[in-house]
């Protein structure tokens, strides 16, 4: 097919619907591609369950032998347990999914040898310039050299179980119930051996892998898709529970109450811990948008915090720039030094396992001193001029007493008892506005007169002696 890129590439991958956006023939045309940006003579590939996925997968690995490279497809695996093999084999890799969209959609997650990051500024840019030149009409196809690169296959999922089992100190923790929401995705696939041996009940829902999602949509992040597990949590009078998204590189935590657990507060226990396991130094990167708790965790267990954008080619330049040893995002993307600066929700799960099992406090006692605020989540809003509305937010705010603004990533005010951030989505008419405050009171306050001013253009902002 001829290529339209435009919808189909995206900032940190490829991702769109097939057949309309792409097919085999373009999935062998990004494998040639990818091999010839990356000059590698040998790679690993990775799928997940998706109907589409061996096929899609298996065309890549013919564009990228047909440019020399030998070819080691993995099968079956998490987006996560893909970074391994990258990193422990040394080679680029490409990984088969479309994380938590629906099932007609897929892509490609790519990286360089030992999981280092491709995105636009990294090589994606000049992967599309290829495959478009390639699939214009009656444009030569990419030359194939005198030997095609081999294609063989390879098991990893038990070292991949066994290095992440060697990142944490699970061998002394209570035995614990553990419900796990796999959502029909890798998590089915992964869980299973990593959890093999460990004083864990597993209770396991919809591990079964199936592509087209039968139960709910694979994306924790949205509330409706964790209600069954909650519910299943305190049905079972389980100490906690897990869900992953689609490609099992993200995990979310429910405690032994059903309710869930904030990304932040997990990135703060997490971080003291990798502290603790560094003898109390080194650096934690964290985004713009995790609560304040994340860096005040970080200083209090002799950490140096880091703060970056949103984004998980920004946590990564910053964890390889600064050698940070943990890195975490509001989103539940947790990365770390020992992973290849890599981020799997699976290592950060078995931290939560290990703190917990090593003290006899349930979930919501012991991560009760990582959620010190309140905070309004992700509210999206709907305008037709962002960078107006965000001048009427930073003109109403920005002056109060105590305020301070910056524009890293959007638009941030930070006051002595709230800040907020808001940003542009870059795809569509949308303005994201996060709200933090030390009580739910002020946090309410802020939010709504922020999101006045955002969805009514020419209101009038409250008092300039509001919340401080």
């Amino acid at each position: 097919m001829t290529a339209d890129l435009s919808q189909l590439v995206k900032a940190y991958d490829v991702r769109g619907v097939v057949p309309d956006q792409w097919d085999e023939g373009l999935a062998e045309l990004f494998g040639a591609a990818f091999t010839e940006v990356t000059g590698a003579d040998a790679i690993v590939i990775g799928h997940d369950m998706r109907p589409t996925s061996p096929t899609l997968s298996g065309a890549f690995a013919r564009g990228a032998a047909g440019r020399g490279a030998d070819v080691t497809l993995i099968g079956l695996c998490s987006t996560d347990q893909l970074y391994y093999a990258s990193g422990a084999l040394d080679l680029p890799g490409a990984m088969f999914t479309a994380s938590h969209n629906p099932a007609r959609y897929n892509g490609i997650k790519m990286c360089r040898a030992g999981a280092a990051p491709v995105g636009q500024d990294t090589g994606l840019s000049e992967i599309r310039t290829l495959v478009e030149k390639w699939s214009e009409s009656g444009a030569p196809r990419p030359l194939e050299p005198a030997a095609r690169g081999t294609v063989t296959e390879r098991d990893t999922l038990a070292d991949y179980a066994a290095h992440l089992l060697s990142l944490v100190d699970l061998s002394s923790i209570r035995p614990l119930k553990v419900v796990v929401d796999a959502g029909n995705g890798m998590g089915g696939h992964t869980v299973p051996t990593v959890f093999a041996g460990l004083p864990v009940d597993l209770v396991p829902m919809y591990f079964e892998l199936d592509g087209t999602f039968p139960n709910h949509e694979a994306n924790p992040l949205d509330p409706a898709n964790i209600v069954d597990l909650r519910a299943r949590v305190v049905a079972e009078g389980a100490d906690l529970g897990l869900a992953f998204d689609g490609d099992a590189d993200r995990c979310f935590v429910v405690d032994e109450r059903g309710a869930g657990v904030s990304p932040s507060a997990i990135t703060a226990l997490v971080a003291a811990r990798e502290l603790a396991r560094n003898g109390g130094r080194g650096t934690v990167i964290h985004n713009l948008i995790t609560s304040h708790s994340v860096p005040e965790v970080v200083r209090e267990n002799g950490g140096t915090p880091v703060r970056t954008r949103v984004g998980h080619s920004f946590i990564k330049a910053e964890m390889a720039a600064h050698g940070a040893i943990f890195g975490g995002e509001h989103s539940a993307h947790y990365y770390f030094r020992d992973f290849w600066n890599a981020d799997t929700g699976m290592l950060a799960a078995l931290h939560v396992l290990a703190a917990l099992g090593s003290q006899d406090a349930p979930l919501s006692s012991l991560v009760a001193q990582y959620d010190r605020y309140a905070a309004s989540g992700e509210i999206n809003s709907t305008v037709d001029d962002q960078p107006a509305r965000t001048a009427d937010v930073r003109a109403a705010f920005a002056t109060r007493e105590g305020a301070t603004a910056d524009e890293l990533d959007g638009l941030t005010i930070t006051a002595p008892t709230w800040w907020f951030n808001l940003r542009a989505s870059n795809t569509e008419p949308l303005l994201r506005l996060n709200v933090e405050a030390r009580d739910e009171e002020t946090m309410r306050a802020i939010r709504d007169e922020a999101l006045t001013l955002i969805r009514n253009p020419g209101a009038v902002s409250g008092p300039a002696s509001g919340p401080s």
